[in-house]
């Protein structure tokens, strides 16, 4: 389900109805100026908000202009002018259920199969978005709205659309699966419905699991982007002297600084620089992949006092930074070239009908000079192709949700060199696609000798941390200490570098904790979770009163379990309550309540982290990492075998779940049941062949009985994952004891490579050379 508005959408209108409606907003307009005038004076109260009508009386065009945009249609109720689906006894069938779409007295209704896997009548009470697909959503009495998987595909027949299909074509999705319509994952009031309405209060009652979540409006109105507007409205009726008109934030980047190229220049130059990133974060709220942290967002606000980033992490993105999952283009931006420049969402988008400022190539001409950009030279393909248009090269698409494709926004320069030898996905290839990267490479060579590297690079130390490669931490640490990165792939290094125990990193990391940067701040903090809590307390305790709640929220988290100083307790407490207020408001998922419990157990409260897993496990029984963390509860407490009672429980729920017959495996050898845990290993591995701790465990489990196979099953994971240092080791160890001591000596040199100086390389090496001296082969 996507919570980001997609393309550009126009409907057109009569002029006699554009008169009318500009007469009737007009005419609301001057009642609510005078009822919201009366009350703020009354009450004082801050701003309020009043609904795009309003604004409809001075500011007709930029109305107009809305009223055919995506923004004004992300949600509607539904009713026949705003359902685009056929409705007309259509059926549709997928995994085995044929479901039928038809109307009953006016309004619409689904057959369909529902939580229980059993077909039954659904109405569907709203439309969701509008091009090129439109989804459909179920209320239920407890107040959850449900997005139906099956959506209309609104594209012309001619351009394959005007059906129904499923948004997971590949798969099989049953009831079972989370990822049917009914689960947690596909619910509205979480995953949805804080971008595509406006001030969005999603109202869930922990008491009695029930939602009762409202709007100011509910679609993406004029306010969503420019605030609550009462104060305006008193602005522009008794003026005053207000520089900002009343509003909570004048998005006014663009204005008084235009973008200018000296004679000489083929690329322009914003006249005066651009100052913070107003424009970005009002565009953030929704068109970023993040989390909700604290509801009450609106233009004006610091982002992240109410949202949590993702940051260019692994599986969202690729290793140089282009977009792979759903990221809504936000983050794709602020890596880019043009982002550090100065250029704004709307610089290239008009805001309110959400069109480009020009067509083609044009847009681009705006500032790169067409003689030189729009020219064979430059792009070597005929003009006017495909492979001519600057889109094609430096914004390629994904497709997503099946028949939506998104453009990629870091605007890079190709680099197929990139993915001959870390396997990127490049725009060359795309289009080329019988011909190899080093194909395209060498053609872009033929025409750059020296071809640019392009704005991003940090690609290798990317490359160099998924696949631990030796000198992975010094290279992240040089990005996140180089002030010439963006923020974001500056606080990227810092998360990159959690996992790195090298001396090289805590230095960068420490540092980190100071940087002007709050994103980086943020990032760094949860390198030092595992640090005792002495160090813990005299590093991370001033960021309790740092500005940013999403910093000093997380410095909380970290210190839960740390006593503080008097001095402190203040700070502490606010910065607690805040953390926790961003856990009840997400009391809801099974993931909140899950953390929660981690907090409560950090606290040293047992009892109620074990009752929020058990929450967590009523509101998604098929939620892994529940089921994981009250079996480390139960084992922590003495109950090994109630983990054990646990962990079968979670594999009776979802059987083919790696971790939890990875995590049975566990708990049965600490039974002494090792004939029980091989099983398990074995049954993990072969789930999930690619994760090296299934191998590890596995190796440990059969060295008793096959000591020949543990060594086969080491040596085979090495081959896909050769800097793994713990199976180096193990590798090293049982080389040894099977008489193979020029084998061992090779591990352990190639341990060393990967952890400079470990003491225990550094024996395995020695007693491997002096077994060969002694004549041992």
């Amino acid at each position: 389900m996507s919570n980001a508005p997609r393309s550009p959408f126009a409907s057109r209108r009569s002029l006699s109805m554009i008169l009318l409606a500009a007469g009737l907003s007009l005419l609301v307009g001057l009642t609510c100026w005078h009822r919201l005038g009366v009350a703020n004076e009354k009450g004082g109260r801050g701003p309020e908000f009043v609904g795009s009508q309003t604004c409809a009386g001075c500011h007709a065009p930029q109305f107009q202009a809305w009223q055919g945009s995506q923004h004004a249609k992300s949600m509607q109720h539904a009713r026949p002018g705003t359902v685009l689906g056929d409705f007309a006894d259509a059926t549709f069938t997928y995994a085995g259920i044929e479901s039928r779409f038809y109307r009953r007295d006016g309004r619409f209704f689904v057959r369909t199969d529902g939580a229980d896997g059993q077909l039954a009548e659904f109405e569907v009470r709203y439309t969701f978005g509008v091009e090129p697909l439109q989804q459909y959503l179920v209320e239920f009495a407890d107040g959850r709205l449900q997005a139906l998987s099956i959506a209309w595909d609104t594209r012309p027949a001619s351009a394959g659309g005007q059906r129904w299909f499923h948004l997971y074509p590949d798969e099989q999705v049953g009831h079972r699966d989370e990822l049917h319509w009914t689960r947690p994952s596909q619910n509205w009031n979480y995953m949805c419905a804080d971008c595509h309405s406006t001030d969005l209060r999603k109202g869930y009652d922990a008491a009695t699991d029930t939602f009762a979540t409202r709007w100011a409006e509910i679609n993406v109105g004029c306010e969503a982007c420019h605030g609550p507007a009462s104060k305006h409205l008193s602005w522009a009726r008794e003026g005053g002297g207000d520089p900002g008109k009343g509003l909570t934030l004048l998005l006014d980047e663009r204005r008084g600084s235009g973008w200018r190229r000296a004679i000489e220049q083929v690329t322009a130059h914003r006249a005066t620089p651009l100052q913070g990133r107003k424009e970005q974060d009002v565009c953030a709220q929704c068109h970023s992949r993040r989390s909700q942290i604290a509801e009450g967002y609106h233009a004006g606000k610091p982002f992240l006092d109410h949202y949590r980033p993702a940051l260019l992490q692994p599986g969202l993105y690729h290793l140089d930074g282009q977009q792979r999952e759903e990221v809504f283009v936000s983050a794709s931006f602020e890596q880019s070239r043009m982002h550090a420049a100065g250029v704004t969402c709307s610089d290239c988008h008009e805001p309110h009908g959400q069109k480009l400022r020009a067509e083609g190539n044009a847009l681009c001409g705006q500032c790169h000079l067409p003689s030189h950009f729009d020219s064979p030279r430059h792009h070597f393909h005929p003009a006017g192709s495909p492979g001519a248009q600057c889109v094609s090269c430096h914004m390629p698409e994904s497709t997503y949700m099946v028949i939506d494709p998104r453009r990629d926004h870091s605007l890079r320069i190709p680099r197929p060199d990139l993915s001959a030898r870390l396997g990127t996905p490049n725009a060359c290839n795309a289009c080329h696609t019988e011909q190899s990267a080093e194909w395209a490479a060498q053609a872009i060579r033929e025409h750059h000798p020296q071809p640019l590297e392009g704005y991003q690079r940090f690609a290798d130390a990317w490359a160099a941390d998924e696949r631990n490669l030796p000198g992975a931490s010094t290279a992240l640490a040089k990005l996140l200490d180089d002030p010439a990165q963006p923020p974001l792939v500056r606080a990227s290094a810092a998360s990159r570098l959690h996992g790195h125990s090298e001396r090289v990193a805590w230095p960068a990391l420490r540092k980190a904790l100071d940087d002007p940067s709050p994103l980086v701040r943020q990032a760094a903090l949860g390198a030092f979770e595992s640090l005792p809590a002495s160090q813990r307390g005299e590093w991370l305790a001033p960021l309790l009163s740092d500005p940013v709640l999403g910093v000093r929220s997380e410095a909380a988290r970290l210190l839960a379990d740390v006593p503080l100083p008097e001095s402190r307790q203040a700070d502490y407490a606010r910065a607690l309550g805040e953390y926790e207020a961003a856990l009840q408001l997400d009391a809801d998922r099974a993931d909140g309540r899950t953390a929660l419990a981690r907090l409560r157990s950090r606290q040293g409260r047992a009892a109620e982290a074990e009752t929020q897993l058990q929450a967590a496990l009523r509101l998604d029984p098929l939620y892994q990492p529940a089921y994981l963390e009250l079996a480390e509860l139960q084992r922590s407490a003495g109950g090994e075998s109630q983990a054990e009672a646990v962990l079968r429980h979670g594999l009776a729920q979802r059987p083919q779940a790696a971790l939890l017959h990875y995590a049975l495996g566990l708990a049965l050898v600490r039974q002494r049941r090792s004939g029980e845990a091989l099983e398990r290993f074995e049954q993990a591995r072969q789930l999930a062949p690619e994760d090296p701790r299934f191998a590890y465990a596995l190796a440990l489990a059969l060295r008793p009985s096959s000591p020949e196979r543990a060594l086969a099953v080491v040596e085979q994971v090495l081959r896909e994952h050769p800097h793994e240092s713990d199976l180096l080791w193990l590798a090293g160890v049982y080389s040894l004891e099977q008489g193979r001591p020029a084998a061992a000596a090779a591990y352990a040199e190639r341990l060393l490579v990967v952890s400079p100086g470990s003491p225990k390389a550094m024996a395995l090496l020695q007693k491997a050379r002096s077994r060969s001296a002694g004549g041992d082969s």
